[in-house]
């Protein structure tokens, strides 16, 4: 992220995130890389991290508190088989919402209980991002902000060491007159391609920044992804929007020397063959 300064020439604080931590319900070996993402967005200054401290079944969260400044929050088990800490954690939630007022929650747990007070967070304005496992239910993934599973975040720094695809540059080979877009088909049995959420919103995102030649920059079409879902990339197994789109297989890419890319859909049989200039 930026940095940004204020009027005064001093840097300017960068957004607020409350954390809150579902200790009994995820990994403590998830915090760093979690830490790590949220300071893209902002500086989490609230750190909280609930369950029952007096077992032993968060023995492993104790030296990460100290680690990472994490403040746990004691919650009594009351009934057997039940998560005592998740009502903690929405109360907590929702005085922070009306007394610090932070510009974002980060939310980190499986649980789907806690969609609604997801829904409610973001209809009072403030962004959630979301960090839980693959078995996490959808209504939950789908209310956040952001919201991205925790085996992609712990693969994200070696996703980031090897290169993309190879991609041809848009620029004359052998044949002046060749033209300089990319255009894979989708392999068979591609899912990616079968992925009908992931396609329909891809495609959506590129005719809402679609230009009139029907060609959409890359940027904007992962701008306009991100506005309408919880969609990250490295969900998929890629790293960044301009990989997404191009494991599909099932868009155009264009890559200008010196440029931003831009990306088409396959199917819009009116788009120009290369983007104008």
């Amino acid at each position: 992220m930026a940095t940004t300064f204020d009027p005064a020439g001093f840097p300017a604080q960068a957004p607020v995130i409350a954390l809150l931590i579902d200790a009994d319900n995820i990994s403590h070996s998830k915090i760093a890389p979690i830490l790590s993402e949220l300071a893209k967005y902002g500086t989490a200054n609230v750190r909280r991290a609930y369950g029952d401290w007096t077992g032993t079944s968060l023995k492993g969260w104790k030296g990460k508190l100290h680690e990472f400044a994490i403040r746990p929050i004691q919650q009594f088990s009351y009934s057997a088989g039940k998560n005592a800490s998740d009502m903690a954690l929405v109360i907590d939630a929702m005085e922070l919402l009306y007394t610090k007022r932070p510009a974002a929650f980060c939310l980190v747990s499986s649980d789907a209980d806690f969609t609604p007070l997801v829904m409610h967070l973001r209809d009072a304005g403030c962004a959630v991002y979301g960090f839980g496992e693959r078995k996490t239910p959808d209504p939950f993934v789908n209310a956040c902000t952001t919201f991205l599973y925790l085996d992609s975040l712990a693969e994200s720094d070696a996703v980031a060491s090897v290169p993309e695809p190879e991609v041809v540059e848009a620029k004359p080979a052998t044949k002046p007159t060749e033209p300089k877009v990319e255009a894979k088909a989708a392999k068979p049995g591609n899912k990616l391609a079968q992925d009908t959420k992931l396609v329909r919103t891809l495609r959506n995102a590129v005719e809402a920044s679609m230009r009139d030649d029907g060609w959409a920059l890359m940027s904007a079409a992962g701008s306009n992804a991100k506005r309408v879902s919880s969609l990250d990339p490295r969900n998929y197994g890629v790293k960044n929007f301009p990989a997404l789109f191009e494991a599909t297989g099932l868009f155009d890419i264009f890559r200008p020397a010196g440029g931003q890319p831009l990306v088409s859909d396959k199917r819009n049989l009116d788009r120009a063959k290369t983007p104008q200039p």
